[in-house]
């Protein structure tokens, strides 16, 4: 299996067996850090850390020369900063990381319209209908990796299989800058020996609770009885991962995907204890969501947030929201309302706040009372000002002069609305 610093990398030979196949993954080595190189070529072979420079800030990503010592993504950047002391930190730019995504992603579209974006240096194609025009899923992938390295300059790695799940596998193998194919007789062999914390959807507590049980490889799920899969990950998974690990995947490649979520969320510059404060930053933040829904014409039916104390120790909470919105006020509330249950009071270095479960704004219609239309008139009339001036020139009375600890904008999330 293929690390993250590109140790223990397999990739396949050319004219390799590619019968049966017809899904690529293809995934941008070390995208941001690519990036960032492409943009300073005088950066080239150095240890980068694309993050915040303050150590406050965690890791947004890592060159290869980083991750060989211990670096990777999320990690708090004074740690990564003790484990590659000749690192070079460098401020993320995620507005030309966009810009490069929807070159790469171009070039994709220009082969199969059958494309399916994972996030922005990510995406799965279905080259069954195009082997006319292209060659086979192997040919296909090659010209890929070449045309990504020519027009846009960096490398990606591609997997080759006949499923989602073993393609995406695949192309983790083969980084960075390889190729894996795995024909579809071979797939099950290719499975059995894969570490469980290798499969696309076992997390790391999923990935622990199977390990305590002794089914540490694919091959022991695939041995396993049903029962005692779902008693270590439960009925839901326990059920898809005994289909994945036997090489069944229906997924197709979703033309129509919609990111699942959009959010932001803010790093302190000093721990805050200030409760007012933080529910007040909870709604500045919910009305950026909100904001960002609204120009894509979106709408939230759920709203989660997420509060990562000073110890680094990270609570997740969501609720289901009664009617689908796009109102920052509503939103807020809700936020609020979840930041309530949380029970420790301990110091808080990071909050955030996220829109889930998006569908198109106006779905469900608007009822004979509208309990929002007051906020849909303020929220509108903010836009407009935003537009017209900026973002600086208005804000909520209650944000005035609270600045005390708020970071800069590390890196807000706020994915697929860009």
């Amino acid at each position: 299996m293929g690390h993250g610093d590109g140790s223990g990398r397999l990739v396949s030979p050319v004219g390799a067996d590619d019968s049966g196949t017809r899904i690529l993954h293809v995934d941008m080595d070390a995208f941001y850090a690519a990036v960032e190189i492409l943009d300073d070529p005088t950066l080239r072979g150095l240890p980068l850390i694309i993050g915040a420079p303050d150590g406050r800030s965690v890791v947004s990503s890592a060159s290869y020369e980083a991750r060989r010592y211990g670096v990777h993504a999320a990690m708090p950047v004074a740690q990564a900063i003790r484990l590659c002391p000749s690192a070079r930190i460098v401020m993320p730019h995620f507005h030309r990381y966009q810009e490069v995504s929807r070159q790469v992603m171009a070039i994709f579209e220009s082969i199969t319209p059958l494309v399916e974006p994972l996030s922005v240096d990510e995406a799965f194609l279905d080259v069954q209908g195009v082997r006319r025009l292209w060659g086979s899923p192997a040919q296909i992938a090659r010209v890929i990796r070449e045309r990504v390295r020519d027009e846009v300059g960096i490398t990606c790695s591609v997997g080759v299989a006949a499923t989602k799940h073993v393609a995406k596998m695949a192309s983790t193998i083969a980084k960075p800058d390889g190729m894996l194919v795995v024909p579809a007789s071979a797939t099950l062999e290719f499975l059995a020996p894969r570490p469980v914390r290798a499969m696309w959807g076992v997390g790391p507590k999923a990935a622990e609770s199977l390990e305590a049980r002794g089914i540490r490889t694919i091959r022991d799920i695939r041995e396993s009885s049903q029962d005692m899969l779902d008693r270590a990950v439960g009925p839901a998974l326990g059920a898809r991962i005994a289909q994945l690990a036997r090489g069944h995947d229906a997924r197709a490649v979703d033309t129509e995907r919609v990111e699942k979520s959009v959010g932001h969320e803010e790093t302190f510059d000093v721990d805050i204890t200030d409760r007012v404060f933080l529910r007040s930053e909870l709604l500045r933040l919910a009305d950026r969501v909100a904001a960002r829904l609204r120009r894509a014409d979106w709408e939230a039916g759920t709203v989660a947030i997420k509060v990562r104390f000073d110890d680094f120790r990270t609570v997740n909470r969501s609720q289901t929201l009664a009617e689908p919105t796009a109102v920052g006020q509503r939103l807020g509330e809700a936020a609020q309302t979840l930041f309530e249950q949380i029970a420790s009071r301990d110091p808080v270095r990071l909050v955030g706040v996220r829109a889930e479960k998006l569908r198109p704004a106006g779905g469900g219609g608007i009822g004979l009372w509208d309990d929002d239309e007051d906020w849909r008139r303020v929220e509108g009339a903010v836009d407009s000002a935003v537009a017209r001036f900026g973002t600086s020139t208005i804000t909520r009375a209650r944000h005035l002069g609270r600045d005390e600890g708020r970071g800069t904008a590390r890196h807000p999330k706020a994915r697929g609305l860009d």
